[in-house]
């Protein structure tokens, strides 16, 4: 069996190896490793690449939840997410884990083009090449990957976290769990009564056409339409801010949306 997960957000915040989240995650993952389970973990990182953007006086903008990635931002993309992905494998290992750090580069994992040109270097749903993983996983290793992509020509492309994991679930039949700065999807994203537990790909669908699921959450839930499409096993969203929201939202406690085909 095997497990996608996507750790993105301002869950993304404090990734010393002195961080509770961090740990908890850790956790997890030793816990699922014992369990024969294979993890591949997935990263974002919208708030450090933000920051490196400010800092470099380089404007953001956003299209359905999607960063314009022209050339030049394309390379700070790169640049903040390898520090991501450094800071994630570190951590991990201090506490335990066997993690490698991978791109989306790395034996074709993920080839994909771009989604379109209002977007610039920003990827589409990526064709997946599964066997950097699986050799990982043959190797006791626990792959950290960033979604880095390139295009058939080899060039950049910047593609959503979300978008990538759900690609990489549907591919390999695995559960994936979308952990993001949220508990659950809403029906109305400022009240949270009309929080969901559990919504299937129809209602998914007539959230994105009313515009309910909007900003951030629409690569999310459309991410997890994609992985459901492409033979996911379950798909799971939560707050990865929350200790060890890998584990409750696999053994289906606590408080998240299970999307359902």
């Amino acid at each position: 069996m095997s497990v996608v997960a996507k750790l993105g957000g301002h869950a993304l915040d404090d990734l010393t190896p002195e961080a509770a989240t961090l740990g908890a995650l850790a956790e997890d993952l030793a816990a699922l490793g014992r369990a024969g389970e294979r993890v591949a973990l997935v990263h974002g990182g919208g708030p450090q690449i933000e920051a490196l953007l400010r800092a470099l006086r380089v404007e953001s903008v956003f299209i359905d939840g999607l960063r314009v990635t022209d050339d030049e931002t394309m390379g700070y993309v790169a640049m903040a997410l390898a520090a991501v992905n450094a800071a994630l494998v570190a951590g991990l290992v201090a506490h335990g884990i066997a993690a490698v750090g991978l791109t989306g580069l790395d034996a074709g994992l993920l080839v994909s083009r771009p989604l379109g040109p209002a977007w610039g270097r920003a990827g589409d749903t990526p064709v997946v090449t599964a066997r950097a993983l699986e050799a990982q996983w043959a190797a006791g290793l626990v792959p950290v990957v960033s979604p880095i992509a390139a295009d058939e020509g080899g060039r950049l492309l910047n593609c959503n976290a979300d978008t990538a994991a759900g690609a990489l679930a549907g591919a390999l039949g695995a559960d994936l769990v979308l952990l993001s700065d949220v508990d659950q999807l809403r029906t109305d994203p400022e009240d949270p009564a009309t929080s969901l537990a559990r919504v299937s790909a129809t209602e998914v669908a007539a959230l994105l056409a009313s515009g309910a699921a909007r900003e951030g959450m629409r690569p999310k839930v459309r991410a997890a339409l994609d992985a459901l499409a492409g033979g996911a096993g379950r798909v799971v969203l939560a707050n990865g801010r929350r200790p060890h929201a890998l584990a409750s939202a696999l053994a289906r406690e606590g408080h998240h949306t299970e999307v359902v085909a």
